[in-house]
């Protein structure tokens, strides 16, 4: 594709050089650039594409969008075209869209967005809609889907150039629908920037990146760009026992719809009854048994129902297929084994996540001794922690803090955080063990006969970092080991 078409609709400044040219790919990855590319140098947090330009050139680029004035004089010494725009993290998005023919607007788009919730909910979506005889697409924070052919993902949403490279690949395979997670960083980021979206969901809104966000009210109001962006004809789904619910959609221009346990709305579910094996759920008056457990997920229930219904699926087939779906990766995954223990995987690292597991399972417990294994993020928020100690201590009659992705800090001081939490009373339950292989192993075999052994923080996540190495770990893994 041409150059000067990339850049069509896009407000550039200075340019450079030669703009017929013709370009055979687009990146804001140095390492990714080939023959006749089109390098877009964007600034980043932990390192600057500007820096990278003379790779991106020996690498075979052509063409570099920028936006730091000095970076001209190195792109005029390897012959390349500059483009020099205001914010090049806004132009990847813009040019990504013209390079790929806009891909979104081919396809009925429904992004999913929250602290909790997402990814359960726009995975059921994605099994929902094959399991009804359609192509679909599944953009999450476990893995990208295109009819079924699995892609690795590294963030929760993608960089607007392997957005689009992705929906552009969902429209060639015959993709008619996608479902994806709207993270508040792609939000605030423009990573999302673009696209046409036929709904949105709003799942809750708890403490999380915080580090990132700085305060309560910026994560909201980045939250919130979604349902903002929302064209006419397009529906918001929220979920209304969220006291942040109706903020969302203040502004948009969508048709809204709510789904609630506790409140007037359209689309209402009904806990009829808890086990440890699944909840029988009432949707809109019909009873429905489905192979999840915890109130919150009630709610993740029905707004799958919910959001089937706004993009016309059949109710009765819908329920049907629901009540055949079984957990999401690392979302409440149970596995019981030796002496009648149970052990429960959970992706929850958030405050009100963690707090949310230990409630359920500790009214689905009955005299069964509950045991917490779990930790905190380095280089994260680092409030929560000692807030996540002391639910803990809480809802469980014991506790074993671990390390969780230490990352680059160090795990002894992750854990002396989470101690602040606790008082005395928390304390005497309480086993601190960095390793966490060690701490799963110490759980279960010190766990008395019938057991409920939580596991929580990393869910569908095979891998720790540990002073910024990244190696292979899968608490399922190590859990079958010990108690199968």
């Amino acid at each position: 594709m041409r150059l000067d078409y990339i850049l069509k609709g896009i407000e550039t400044g200075q340019t450079d050089g030669e703009l017929q040219t013709e370009i055979t790919d687009i990146t804001s990855d140095s390492r990714q650039c080939r023959p006749g590319s089109l390098f877009i140098a964007v600034p980043g947090f932990d390192s600057d594409g500007h820096d990278f330009i003379g790779q991106a050139a020996e690498a075979g680029a052509v063409a570099v969008v920028y936006q730091r004035p000095e970076a001209l004089e190195v792109i005029r010494e390897k012959g390349m075209t500059a483009i020099r725009v205001e914010d090049s993290r806004t132009a990847a998005a813009d040019i990504a869209g013209n390079f790929f023919g806009h891909p979104s607007r081919d396809l009925i788009l429904t992004g999913v967005t929250g602290t909790n919730g997402k990814t359960t909910i726009a995975t059921l979506l994605y099994r929902l809609f094959t399991s009804l005889g359609y192509c679909c697409g599944l953009l999450s924070t476990i893995a990208n889907y295109v009819c079924g052919e699995r892609f690795e993902t590294t963030n929760t949403t993608q960089d607007p150039i392997t957005l689009n490279r992705l929906l552009r690949l969902m429209c060639d395979r015959g993709c008619q629908y996608c479902f994806m997670e709207v993270s508040s960083h792609a939000l605030h980021q423009g990573r999302v920037r673009g696209l046409r979206y036929k709904g949105a969901i709003f799942t809750n809104i708890t403490h999380d990146h915080l580090d990132y966000h700085r305060t309560f009210a910026e994560y909201i109001r980045c939250k919130k760009l979604l349902f903002d962006t929302l064209e006419r004809g397009a529906f918001a789904l929220i979920n209304s026992d969220d006291r942040n619910a109706s903020v969302m959609v203040q502004n948009t221009a969508a048709s809204v719809y709510r789904y609630s346990e506790g409140s007037m709305a359209e689309f209402k579910v009904r806990i009829v009854e808890r086990s440890l094996e699944g909840y029988l759920l009432s949707l809109n008056g019909t009873e429905v048994w489905t192979r999840f457990i915890g109130d919150y997920n009630a709610h993740n229930i029905c707004a799958v129902y919910a959001a089937a219904m706004l993009l016309g699926a059949d109710s009765e087939e819908t329920l049907r297929q629901i009540s055949a779906m079984g957990p999401v990766a690392g979302r409440m995954e149970y596995i019981k084994g030796r002496r009648d223990i149970t052990a429960v995987v959970d992706y929850a690292h958030t405050p009100d996540a963690l707090e949310n597991v230990l409630k359920t399972l500790l009214e689905l417990r009955g005299k069964s001794c509950l045991i917490a294994v779990f930790g905190c993020g380095g280089n994260r928020d680092r409030t929560k922690r000692p807030e996540m100690a002391a639910i803990g201590a809480r809802y469980a009659d014991r506790l074993i803090i671990t390390s969780d992705n230490p990352r680059f800090e160090d795990p002894e001081a992750i854990i002396e955080d989470m101690k602040e939490g606790l008082d005395q009373e928390g304390l005497a339950k309480s086993l601190f063990i960095t390793d966490r292989r060690e701490a799963i192993r110490t759980a279960v075999m010190t766990a008395p006969d019938g057991a409920i052994i939580l596991v929580a923080g990393k869910g569908h996540e095979d891998y720790q970092i540990v002073n910024g190495l990244k190696s292979h770990f899968d608490d399922k893994e190590i859990i079958k080991e010990v108690l199968l």
